[in-house]
Parts: C-alpha cells; structure tokens; sequence
C-alpha cells in the first residue's frame, strides 16, 4: 500500500514536468519565428502595376528591415517590353531603401527583376512591373541621300508681237489715195458754184441792159412797132 502511494505523486509530477517542458518549447518557437522570419519587400515607387506618363530617372524599393550594402550584394534588372535595359549604373543602398537609376525611353510594360541580401544575410528576390504610358519609339528607317536635280536653263523671254487689234498707221500713199477723190470732187463743186454764179451775174447784167436799152435816149418807152435795141 505505502509504494502504491509513493508511485502516483511520482507520475503526477512527471506529466507535470512534461508538460511545462512542452509549453517552455511552445514559447521558444513562438517568440524565435518573428527574429528568423527574412526580410520582404514593402513598397515601390514606381509601384506595382501602376502606369507613369514616362520613364522615371530613378525607381525605388523599400524593404521591411535593413539590407546589406555591400558591393555587388544588391542587383537591379530593368528593361522594356522589347527587353532592352534601361539601368544607369549600380545601385545605391540605404538602410532599407534601395535606389536604381534609370535612362532611356520607354513605352509599355516595363519589368524589375531585383535580388539583395537581407539583415539575416539570406538573399531575397523578386519581380513586378509598371506600365510607361508614351507613345512607341519609331522603329529608325533607312535615310536615302536626296538625288540631285536638274535646274532648267534660263528660258529667253520673246518680244511681244502686236495684236491683230493694233492699229497700224498708214502710209502717206495710201491717206493722199483716199482724200484724193475727195479734192476732186471739191474742186469741180467750186469750179460749178462759180460758174453758176457767174452766169446768174451776167443774165443779170443783160436784163438790166435790155431794160435800159428799150427807154431811148429819151428815157420814155419805145413804141409799138420798135425794134428791140441789139445786144451789145
């Protein structure tokens, strides 16, 4: 009866043991987990899946705890969607932020492929991307060098002929042949006016000498069976 006794206080306290051991290694594990958890990245700039009017000169990556900065630790892959890069240089580290200059033109989806090491010295990677809104680039065409051409010779300027409106003057022959008829014609027109005038004169002259001739010497009118005086 007296080792029945003395058995139970001893497995009561074995289970007891075991299990402030087990919560011991429960608390253990909860509180190492957070101090071997590795570092993450947290924010970006551009950020992921964003689109930008153009190509930033630099990109930035935010980490949750400090990264190394040794030479070569930390590497940054940028390029286009035609895969060409647009990095300038290497990066540069700051506690938990990493800064990557860029260069070129870009247009479309744009890719970052990153790698550091982070504050427990394990390596960490990953990817994202952002979108350059611009227009594509165009594709360089070939530049033919222009073909020289021909200057046409000096074209000689023809004096203006004269319309068939213009008047030509007339030669002195051709004007004396027009009036000429005309002279005539005013000619034998005076020449009749002065012969009518003339013989209107002399009948004239003659009525009044017949007149005066049939009055005698005496001035009184002849008779009945007088003759006439002659003409003169």
């Amino acid at each position: 009866m007296l080792s029945q006794t003395i058995h139970k206080p001893l497995a009561a306290r074995v289970w007891v043991l075991l299990a402030a051991l087990l919560l011991a290694f429960a608390a253990m594990l909860s509180t190492a987990s957070p101090a071997q958890a590795h570092d993450e990245l947290i924010g970006t700039d551009p950020a992921a899946g964003a689109t930008v009017d153009a190509l930033p000169a630099a990109l930035t990556l935010t980490y949750s705890a400090e990264i190394a900065d040794d030479d070569g630790a930390s590497v940054v892959e940028v390029t286009d969607a035609a895969g060409t890069s647009l990095v300038a240089g290497a990066p540069t580290v700051r506690d938990n932020t990493l800064t990557q200059p860029l260069e070129g033109e870009a247009s479309g989806a744009v890719t970052v492929l990153w790698k550091v090491v982070s504050s427990d010295g394990h390596p960490i990677s990953g990817e994202y991307s952002f979108t350059v809104a611009g227009n594509p680039a165009p594709a360089p065409t070939e530049t033919t060098a222009p073909t020289p051409t021909e200057t046409a010779a000096p074209t000689e300027t023809a004096e203006p002929t004269p319309s068939a409106t213009e008047t030509v003057p007339a030669d002195e022959d051709s004007t004396f042949a027009d009036v000429w008829p005309w002279v005539i014609v005013g000619l034998v027109a005076i020449a009749l006016g002065g012969a009518v005038v003339y013989l209107l004169a002399s009948r004239a002259r003659r009525e009044k000498a017949l007149a005066e001739g049939s009055r005698g010497p005496d001035g009184t009118a002849p008779g009945p069976g007088s003759e006439p005086p002659a003409d003169h």
